[in-house]
């Protein structure tokens, strides 16, 4: 076809051009659109036999985007959260191929029509402080690992950073002196700052010891060979401290523990003590209030339930409400 057009020099542009250089995404979001081509090549070699070398623009019609988004759902098994971030990528391919070529515009138009479905909102997971407090106990402070375990769980749960941040904190991003305060690069690449208790100030410093005056961007958190540790690494030993902490508090059992947990079990203990939403949402750094709010629900929720476990029924006196029969039937008309 000689006014075809091949797929793989516009992924490189796109993601050399329009991705880095341009927009200049974050690190994640650069490896999740890779990470979703590389998807939607191997699905169009096992599932049609077109190699990625032979691969037009032209063959990824919109009734394929649909059943390469099936095929995530159904045989990788993939939730609608997933899905929608990969649908998100080609989108945006798409977007800047119509850009380029003219010609591609109503193919992709049809693409970008396809819509993101609608998911439901993800349970909100968080440990209660007899939990948190049995996992802080795990971790034998008298060995050195156990001292950066101890550490690393503590920062956690007093920031609320995700693993990423946590992973990738450096030593110049930690003030320790006058106002204790982590710096983080979020989402968005937003710099957001947070406090510090004086219990882990005191930790860190302990744990970093002569680091405090060695090069800034030395990680804090270490593994046992002394690399920078890893998300990876945060969610493992998150893993094995929970399934140690449960020996002991079987309610850990039953939930679903990850640093995301932590994230979430932060911000409930915050507003449970009495900090306002808008100090939550900068100390989590989230670029909705709705995200946010999400906490204040939750909050809500137990204390309401609180209250019910505390009223006061009296079952010898019918309530007046309830005699006045024409009120009551007025009420069941409406």
């Amino acid at each position: 076809m000689s006014d075809s057009h091949p797929f793989g020099p516009f992924v490189r542009r796109f993601l050399l051009e329009e991705v880095i250089a341009d927009r200049n995404l974050t690190n994640n979001t650069q490896r999740s659109y890779r990470d979703s081509i590389r998807l939607l090549l191997r699905f169009m070699a096992d599932h049609h036999a077109t190699d990625s070398t032979r691969l037009l623009v032209e063959h990824l019609t919109a009734a394929i985007v649909r059943a390469f988004l099936a095929h995530l759902e159904e045989q990788r098994g993939n939730c609608v959260a997933t899905r929608n971030q990969r649908l998100a990528a080609i989108h945006s391919l798409f977007r800047f191929i119509a850009r380029q070529v003219p010609e591609l515009v109503d193919q992709a138009a049809q693409i970008q029509a396809i819509p993101l479905r609608r998911a439901p909102p993800p349970v909100m997971g968080y440990l209660d402080k007899p939990e948190i407090d049995a996992l802080l106990a795990v971790p034998d402070r008298r060995r050195p690992q156990g001292q950066r375990d101890y550490a690393l769980l503590l920062f956690l749960y007093n920031t609320g950073a995700r693993a990423t941040e946590t992973a990738e904190l450096t030593v110049g991003a930690v003030a320790l002196d006058a106002a204790p305060s982590a710096r983080f690069l979020g989402k968005g690449r937003k710099t957001r700052t947070c406090p510090l208790w004086p219990h882990t100030t005191k930790i860190l410093r302990q744990l970093l010891g002569a680091r405090l005056e060695g090069p800034r961007d030395e990680r804090v958190f270490r593994n046992v060979r002394g690399a920078p540790v890893t998300r990876f690494g945060i969610h493992d030993l998150l893993a094995r401290t929970v399934l140690k902490a449960a020996e002991t508090t079987p309610s850990l059992r039953e939930k679903r523990v990850s640093p995301h947990t932590l994230r979430h079990t932060a911000a409930v203990h915050l507003l449970r003590a009495g900090v306002d939403i808008n100090t939550i949402r900068a100390w989590l750094g989230h670029v909705s209030l709705d995200t946010t709010n999400r906490y204040a629900e939750v909050d809500l929720e137990m204390k309401a339930k609180a209250l019910e476990a505390c009223a006061v029924t009296n079952s010898d006196r019918t309530p007046a409400w309830r005699t006045d029969k024409d009120l009551m039937a007025f009420l069941s008309s409406l």
